[in-house]
């Protein structure tokens, strides 16, 4: 009988509970919905590494990644590359057409030059973006990319950015990839959209 009445209590506990958080549930997904929906990039004409005109227009294709970040980066931005490039070989078999865009958060050091110089070490075509530091943190703005300089005594400065690689379909934003995410898991993120 105690029985009966202690799974009776937990029904009409757990019924008041879905009662009470669907809602919640449903108002933290269209949120987010919302959210996701409000990165949209932005118009720009900014060159790549090789000199060519890159505009909103080259992240058109069935999936493309671009990543911020500079080239004097010590940690995040290499691993993050050196992950992305390990990820894109792997699945090269069952897409060639997958493209990174490296896109610098620091356009007055990260010259054509230097990014083609530091994009080289890596397996992938890679194609680093430049241009007018204002162009530059409107485009990184309109992704959601936060990024500042961070000056030390000496006057040398680092960047601090969020880090994560979105990856557009037909230019439209459908997932993000963070640093945190192993190879496994990023590759498991690449799939689902190719």
């Amino acid at each position: 009988m105690k029985l009966k009445t202690s799974i009776t209590i937990l029904a009409g506990c757990f019924v008041i509970f879905l009662f009470i958080m669907l809602p919640i549930f449903l108002s933290i997904q269209s949120d987010k919905e919302k959210y996701v929906a409000s990165f949209k990039g932005s118009e720009f004409s900014l060159k790549d590494m090789n000199n060519n005109v890159i505009t909103d227009e080259s992240f058109q294709g069935p999936l493309t990644a671009i990543f911020f970040g500079f080239t004097n980066c010590p940690d995040i931005c290499p691993m993050t590359l050196n992950k992305m490039d390990i990820a894109i070989s792997k699945l090269k078999k069952e897409n060639k057409s997958l493209k990174l865009f490296f896109i610098s958060v620091d356009p007055e050091r990260d010259k054509p030059e230097i990014l083609k110089d530091y994009l080289d070490s890596f397996e992938n075509n890679f194609v680093g973006i430049t241009g007018e530091p204002e162009e530059i943190y409107l485009l990184s703005q309109s992704w959601g990319i936060l990024s500042q300089k961070i000056f030390n005594e000496t006057g040398e400065y680092n960047v601090d950015h969020s880090s994560p690689v979105i990856l557009l379909k037909d230019g439209k934003y459908v997932a993000r990839i963070s640093h945190k995410d192993d190879i496994k898991r990023s590759i498991k993120i690449l799939k689902k959209y190719l």
